[in-house]
């Protein structure tokens, strides 16, 4: 098996990956790893078990690349692992906890964490971050059970550990937790001021027109390659209610306009929605007018929140920003929308 540094150098070669500075400067660290955990357990009745590999955290800016740098350590790795989004994986815990607790279990965190252990002995993460007080009371415990039985875990944030969590609830009870992650895993930044992402889709197309077969075929290819074919369900509780998205990776969702604008979601719900992505894939927006208002109007504070949050904003629709809100009630207010839709077509947007 290659080591992460040919690998990362034959992608290279190939055209996959730009050669970034930073992204090299963490390929020791991920090395590191993948190593320790290539030298074979020998096992025996006396024998005491190894002491597992230290676990990696690599925080950076969106963009930079640790989606793929995790991916590529994936690639390179012989033991059983398990690649995941962090957010995904809590909700798993928590449906996990809540069916034992069901079920007369006292502690369920101890089996939880044992059926992870067992099954895997790398948990690569995507976008550790914790908004949920429910995650932060169990994270803790769940973390340090895992890596006591020797599972690694390797994980990506963009932010350093002691911004997890920052201003949330009862926070004082989740400082073990930021402690035991420093010590029982090495922080490495990836201190790239290069934006891979928005380097991808600078001065290519991102507003298409009509919505057709042709404009669904180029979005299919633009998402292959910002995805690299990897994509997943995630699920965004916002104040006791779930908004799904069914296509999403490492920041970036794909949905159909009537996904997110033809059912009954509001402000707080698109500002999640901005809040938890960086690029968002929208198809088939329709010609909007006085027969789907509801529709429009959602649209349009969809639109403000992306907006606000510099996201980066990819989109097929039935005309051109001006003439999709041509006549009925509201479509002089549109005129903004209409702009803002213009503005965020930018090579640049989202950039500063």
């Amino acid at each position: 098996m290659k080591s992460v540094q040919e690998t990362y150098d034959a992608r290279v070669l190939e055209g996959r990956i730009k050669e970034d500075d930073a992204q090299r400067a963490a390929l020791p660290q991920l090395e590191r790893v993948r190593a320790e955990l290539a030298v074979p357990v020998k096992k025996g009745l006396f024998r005491k078990a190894p002491k597992p590999p230290e676990g990696l955290y690599l925080w950076g800016g969106v963009g930079r690349g640790k989606s793929m740098l995790m991916d590529l350590f994936v690639d390179t790795l012989t033991v059983p692992a398990r690649r995941v989004h962090f957010h995904a994986f809590m909700q798993e815990v928590q449906a996990q906890i809540h069916q034992l607790r069901k079920e007369g279990v006292e502690d369920p965190i101890k089996p939880v964490a044992k059926a992870v252990s067992d099954a895997v002995r790398v948990l690569a993460f995507d976008e550790m971050q914790i908004t949920d007080i429910a995650d932060a009371m169990i994270v803790g415990r769940l973390f340090q059970h895992m890596m006591d039985a020797g599972t690694v875990i390797v994980t990506t944030s963009n932010r350093v550990p002691d911004d997890l969590y920052r201003d949330g609830l009862n926070r004082q009870l989740f400082l073990p937790f930021i402690e035991l992650l420093k010590q029982r895993m090495a922080v490495h930044e990836l201190a790239s001021d290069r934006d891979h992402r928005q380097d991808r889709l600078s001065g290519e197309q991102v507003y298409f027109t009509p919505a057709n077969a042709e404009s669904r075929q180029k979005i299919d290819l633009l998402w292959d390659e910002l995805s690299h074919g990897f994509e997943e369900k995630f699920t965004l509780r916002v104040k006791g209610r779930d908004v799904v998205l069914d296509r999403y990776h490492n920041g970036m969702a794909r949905a159909a306009f009537f996904d997110l604008c033809g059912q009954a979601l509001g402000p707080a719900d698109y500002l999640a929605l901005a809040e938890a992505v960086r690029v968002l894939v929208l198809e088939n927006i329709p010609r909007l007018s006085r027969q789907n208002f509801n529709e429009a109007k959602r649209f349009v504070t969809l639109i403000d929140a992306l907006y606000e949050a510099r996201v980066r904003l990819i989109a097929s629709a039935a005309a051109q920003p001006e003439m999709l809100y041509v006549e009925g009630a509201g479509s002089f207010e549109f005129e903004r929308t209409a702009s803002r839709l213009r503005e965020m077509q930018a090579a640049d947007w989202g950039q500063s």
